[in-house]
């Protein structure tokens, strides 16, 4: 609907033109307006007006106390193991929001995160900056990509995360052909950006409660001045959190299963 509107909004700027050459200024206005909002659609992570995005875990998950936690751009030799590590050690389940050609360079992680009962979704193929802009067909490419390196490995993902969760107006379609959720966040820490552990910390758990969904990343993590990935620094205390405040966490095909 937002495209059909965003077309209609471009198209009567034309004709304004054609019909009253000198309203050009409201023709120009109305054009650049157009511009600024479909930008501000594409980097609000959060909204839902471009289509279907889960910020939030559904309410029988809710009512069974879970968060869900996320992590993206992995897999990564160094630093997926060490995280999967701290999930077992506190018995929490995650998704890990993987990019196709890591994917593909590192199935043995694969085979790891899906071994240790976590899911394993789909990041894109090549997780560009500039993703949000590609037309349906390299939309559907990144995505399809990365759907058929999974399932070399036996694994069907069914959630989609845009990178820095930036979405096209033309996303949702594609996600719907490719039998895809998109998931965003409730909460994210920035541990790609702060090398600071206590920062990122307070980020992901202020006012933490069931529902919530957290993002962070195995992937090109930042690292602490004593170099340390931040996301293995943060976790240990962030995980202890959960568990103080009784909630658990799992993974995003576990929240949403249907049988509860």
């Amino acid at each position: 609907m937002l495209i059909r509107l965003s077309g209609i909004i471009g198209m009567t700027a034309v004709i304004l033109v054609m019909v009253s050459p000198e309203r050009w200024g409201l023709a120009v206005s109305l054009i650049l307006g157009n511009v600024f909002f479909a930008g501000f659609l594409v980097m609000c992570p959060r909204c839902m007006f471009l289509g279907d995005n889960i910020v939030r875990l559904p309410e029988p998950a809710i009512g069974r106390g879970e968060i869900a936690l996320t992590f993206d751009d992995g897999p990564d030799v160094r630093v997926t193991p060490l995280v999967l590590e701290l999930l077992d050690r506190f018995k929490v389940k995650a998704s890990f929001f993987c990019i196709g050609e890591k994917a593909a360079a590192h199935p043995e992680i694969l085979a790891e995160i899906i071994k240790r009962g976590h899911s394993v979704e789909n990041h894109t193929y090549h997780h560009r900056n500039l993703f949000a802009l590609y037309s349906s067909s390299a939309l559907k490419k990144e995505i399809v990509s990365t759907q058929k390196t999974f399932s070399k490995n036996g694994i069907k993902a069914r959630f989609f995360r845009a990178p820095m969760g930036f979405r096209s107006p033309f996303l949702d379609g594609v996600l719907r052909d490719c039998r895809l959720e998109h998931v965003a966040w409730t909460r994210r820490g920035f541990d790609t950006v702060w090398k600071r552990a206590d920062a990122v910390f307070l980020r992901l758990s202020r006012n933490l409660s069931a529902g919530d969904v957290l993002m962070l990343h195995d992937g090109g993590s930042a690292l602490t001045p004593e170099g340390q990935p931040v996301v293995v620094a943060v976790l240990p205390g962030l995980l202890e959190r959960c568990a103080d405040l009784g909630l658990h966490g799992v993974s995003l095909p576990m929240a949403f299963r249907e049988d509860a």
